[in-house]
C-alpha cells in the first residue's frame, strides 16, 4: 500500500520547516535531467531505518485569527492532518508552553490520531530539561530536539515510526492490474471511472473538491482482473482556498504507490496548467506505467488539426513523459472509452517486461559500435556488461570501467536503443551505472 504520511504542525516560528528539511534532506531537489518535472516544497519523502514515509510541511496554526492568510494556513494544516497517519507537533522550548500550544494540543487530541510532540530549539544538553514543562499538553513524552543542529531527531523518528501501519504484502494476485486515475479537481476523474466501469459507482459532482475519499473498485473485463482507484477531489471544509488544491497531490501520490498503471487525466476544455505537471511528475518518479488521458474532448471545438496540436502541446509540456501514450476521450459521451483498458493491458505488460540478458548485451554491444561511448581526458567509457535488475519499472544495470564517464546524453541514447528494440511503451526505464569489479 502507499507510504505512511507524517504531517508537521505547530504555531508559527517554532522551526517546522527546519525539521521538514532535516527529514527529507536532498530528496526535495530535482535530479531528473529531463525538463518539466516540478516540485512543491510542501511535500517530501523521508526515511528512517529503511522505513520510507511522506512528510507534509504546514504553515503555522493560529487560533482566533481573522487575517485571511492566517485562516488559509489553518485550513491547509487541517487538511494535512486529515491526510496524516502520524502527526508531529513542534513546539518552541525557548518560549515554553503557550496558550496556542495548549489549544493546538486539544485540537490534535480530538483527531484520535497518534501525535508525537517534539520540543525544538533545545540546542545543548543543559536546555533539555525545558522539555518536561510540555508534559502538561497531554500528548505524552515530549522529545527534546534541535532542528538547527540535528540533535535528538533519532529518538523522535523512532517514536514516529512506531505508529506506522505494518508493512503489508501484496495480497492481490500477480495478474491483477491496479489502475489509479489521477489529476487535479474537476478534470472528470469520477466520470471517467464510471465510464470505464460502465455503471454509476462513484459520486459525480460539478463542484471541484466535493467530499469523497479514494475508492478501490475491483472488476473483471474480458477475463482480466483490475482494481481501479479513483482519487476524486479534496474534502471541502468551509471555505477552502485555491492553494489547498495542493493537497490533492498527496492523495494522488498515495494512489500512485498502490498502482501498476496510472491514468493522468487532463481537461481538454481547459488545457494544461502547472498543477497537471506536478501531479504527473509524481507518477513518473514513482516508476509507474503512465497513460495520458485527455477528457472532455467532446466539448472542444475542433478542426482536422486540433488533436495534433494538443498532442504537440502535451509532448512539449510533459517532456518527462515522452514514453506515455495519449488518448482523447469523453467520459460524458463514452467516446473512445473502449480504447482505455486495451492500452492499460499493453503498458502493464511493458511495465513488467523482462529482457533476456544475452539479448540485452547483444543490443548494448551493437549500440556501442554504432555510436562509440564518450571520452574524457583521453579515457573512453566502456560498457562491459548489462543486466536487468528489476521490473515495475524495468531497471537495467550497466557495469562500466568508470561510472564518471557515463554522460547523461549517452545514457539516454542507450535508453532509446532499448526502447526501440523492445517497445517499452507507457513505462519509464531506470538505468543504473556501476563500476565493474
Amino acid at each position: 500500500m502507499g507510504l505512511p504520511v507524517v504531517a508537521i504542525v505547530g504555531r508559527p516560528n517554532v522551526g517546522k520547516s527546519t525539521i521538514f528539511n532535516r527529514l527529507v534532506g536532498e530528496r526535495i531537489a530535482i535530479v531528473e535531467d529531463k525538463p518539466g518535472v516540478t516540485r512543491d516544497r510542501l511535500y517530501g519523502k523521508g526515511e528512517w531505518l529503511n522505513r520510507y514515509f511522506h512528510v507534509i510541511d504546514t504553515g503555522g496554526i493560529e487560533f482566533g485569527e481573522t487575517d485571511e492568510i492566517l485562516t488559509q494556513m489553518r485550513y491547509q494544516a487541517e487538511l494535512a492532518i486529515d491526510e496524516a497517519d502520524v502527526i508531529l507537533m513542534i513546539a518552541d522550548g525557548r518560549t515554553g508552553v503557550t496558550d496556542a500550544d495548549q489549544e493546538l494540543a486539544r485540537m490534535l487530541n480530538r483527531t484520535g490520531k497518534p501525535v508525537v510532540l517534539a520540543v525544538n530549539k533545545l540546542d545543548n544538553p543543559d536546555m533539555r530539561l525545558e522539555a518536561f514543562d510540555f508534559y502538561q499538553l497531554g500528548l505524552g513524552e515530549p522529545f527534546p530536539i534541535s532542528g538547527a543542529h540535528g540533535l535528538g531527531l533519532g529518538d523522535m523518528l523512532e517514536e514516529i515510526t512506531k505508529h506506522f501501519p505494518p508493512v503489508e504484502t501484496d495480497d492481490d494476485a500477480d495478474d491483477v492490474i491496479r489502475v489509479s486515475i489521477i489529476g487535479r479537481p474537476n478534470v472528470g476523474k469520477s466520470s471517467l471511472t464510471n465510464a470505464i466501469l460502465g455503471e454509476e459507482r462513484v459520486i459525480v459532482s460539478e463542484i471541484a473538491g466535493t467530499t469523497r475519499d479514494a475508492i478501490d473498485t475491483p472488476f473483471t473485463r474480458d477475463g482480466q482482473e483490475y482494481v481501479i482507484v479513483d482519487t476524486a477531489g479534496m474534502r471541502k471544509r468551509g471555505k477552502v482556498y485555491e492553494s489547498t488544491e495542493k493537497y490533492s497531490v498527496m492523495r494522488a501520490m498515495k494512489a500512485i504507490e498502490d498502482s501498476d498503471v496510472v491514468l493522468v487525466v487532463l481537461n481538454g476544455e481547459e488545457g494544461i496548467i502547472e498543477q497537471d505537471k506536478k501531479i504527473a511528475g509524481y507518477a513518473h518518479e514513482a516508476g509507474r506505467a503512465v497513460i495520458i488521458v485527455v477528457n472532455k474532448w467532446d466539448a472542444v471545438e475542433k478542426d482536422d488539426k486540433t488533436m495534433n496540436r494538443f498532442t504537440e502541446e502535451i509532448r512539449e509540456e510533459f517532456k518527462f513523459l515522452d514514453y506515455a501514450p495519449i488518448l482523447f476521450v469523453s467520459a460524458k459521451t463514452k467516446q473512445r472509452i473502449h480504447t482505455i483498458l486495451p492500452k492499460v493491458n499493453q503498458v502493464a505488460e511493458s511495465h513488467a517486461m523482462r529482457v533476456p540478458t544475452s539479448t540485452l548485451n547483444e543490443l548494448i554491444n551493437e549500440a556501442q559500435i554504432m555510436a562509440p561511448p564518450p571520452t574524457d581526458k583521453g579515457k573512453r567509457l566502456r560498457i562491459n556488461y548489462a543486466t536487468q535488475a528489476a521490473v515495475k519499472p524495468p531497471t537495467f544495470i550497466l557495469f562500466v570501467n568508470d561510472p564518471e564517464l557515463m554522460h547523461f546524453s549517452y545514457e539516454r541514447y542507450i535508453e532509446n536503443k532499448i526502447r526501440q528494440a523492445f517497445v517499452f511503451e507507457g513505462t519509464p526505464i531506470r538505468i543504473l551505472t556501476r563500476k565493474k569489479t
